[in-house]
């Protein structure tokens, strides 16, 4: 199986939870191998730019906020929130020539929908103004965000993604008593169908031997979803109950990828008995981890990979999509969605 190990562009990003960025606060994020400096101003409104002076190349980030603008902690140049455009260069004495007009740093558009925020990760390195397309939208996102988690893994993205999307993995890497046995093996079918960029694992009841649901209580129904860029959403319901599991899988550059989850609820059971829920997620991600250092030692020696039967079948569908979107960017057209609703089935 060849990979072509590149990064979605043209594309809003997942880039924080919206508590964590304070007022006239700012913090230092790398995306899909931009250095970004992402944070609020004095007024609470988002601000994203790129996260190196062009002056001496210290981060913006070590600076402060002053005066709507980011102060750089080296020599004390400000450049603007909207546009970065340099506000001031404060070694300049009277009646020496300013250059401030000519110098910016690059400004990435930034929104925020509900506890959500995200960057625009546009090809073009001058890209101004509105992006073409909305970040995704959760409306139980409005929730606080509980239970967030996150791991960095020495590896590229592309294999993050597969191993989060890969249904055939769980009764062996996540085998848990609390969760899933060995035993508990037996072949499933589930419909898929496409849906914004990506498709939907179309609304049914959680499996039998995934014991973890039965904590919710009654019947619960679980609609699972992907999309671009490496969004996965479990949403489940419960009566009028509802559980959004969130995950986002970020490349930070090349060899390095942050996946962070978290969840939306207003399931009481949920939020009674967070720490232990939470020590099952950090057992989960640090088990996908270590699974993915052990493959990095093998993938040195570039061996041939496969992708087999229904169970990569969303495998084959995410290098389909990131084609597919690459080619709409280049050919200036709207993005047609490869994926075909269709049954699969697998063992799990």
């Amino acid at each position: 199986m060849a990979m072509e190990m590149t990064f979605v562009e043209d594309i809003w990003y997942f880039a924080a939870f919206s508590p964590e960025i304070k007022r006239a606060k700012m913090q230092h994020k790398t995306i899909a191998g931009h250095p970004i400096v992402i944070g609020r101003g004095e007024d609470g409104e988002l601000f994203a730019l790129r996260d190196i002076c062009p002056h001496r190349a210290a981060p913006l980030s070590a600076g402060r906020i002053n005066q709507n603008s980011v102060e750089c902690p080296y020599h004390g140049w400000r450049f603007g929130f909207e546009d970065g455009q340099c506000l001031e260069i404060p070694s300049l004495c009277q009646g020496q020539k300013d250059p401030s007009d000519g110098i910016k740093v690059r400004a990435y558009p930034v929104r925020e929908d509900g506890n959500l925020i995200w960057v625009y990760i546009a090809k073009d390195k001058k890209f101004s103004g509105t992006p073409p397309i909305d970040p995704p939208h959760f409306p139980a996102a409005t929730m606080k965000p509980r239970l967030i988690e996150r791991l960095k893994l020495d590896a590229h993205v592309d294999h993050a993604v597969i191993g989060l999307m890969d249904p055939a993995h769980v009764s062996f890497l996540h085998r848990q008593w609390w969760w899933r046995t060995g035993g508990s093996m037996h072949e499933k079918t589930k419909k898929f169908e496409p849906r914004n960029r990506g498709w939907t694992m179309a609304s049914h009841k959680p499996s039998s031997n995934s014991l973890g649901y039965k904590l919710l209580g009654g019947t619960p129904i679980t609609e699972i979803c992907f999309q671009l860029p490496n969004i996965r959403t479990e949403h489940i319901t419960v009566g009028k109950k509802t559980l959004l599991s969130f995950t986002a899988v970020t490349p930070i550059d090349e060899g390095h990828t942050e996946i962070t989850q978290a969840f939306f609820t207003d399931f009481n059971i949920v939020k009674l008995l967070s720490p232990v829920i939470g020590l099952g997620v950090r057992t989960f991600l640090h088990q996908d981890g270590d699974i993915i250092k052990l493959q990095a030692e093998c993938l040195k020696h570039d061996p041939n990979l496969m992708l087999v039967g229904d169970a990569d079948m969303q495998a084959r569908w995410y290098f389909a999509l990131k084609k597919e979107w690459a080619l709409a960017q280049a050919e200036n057209r709207a993005f047609k969605n490869p994926v075909k609703t269709r049954t699969l089935s697998w063992r799990s």
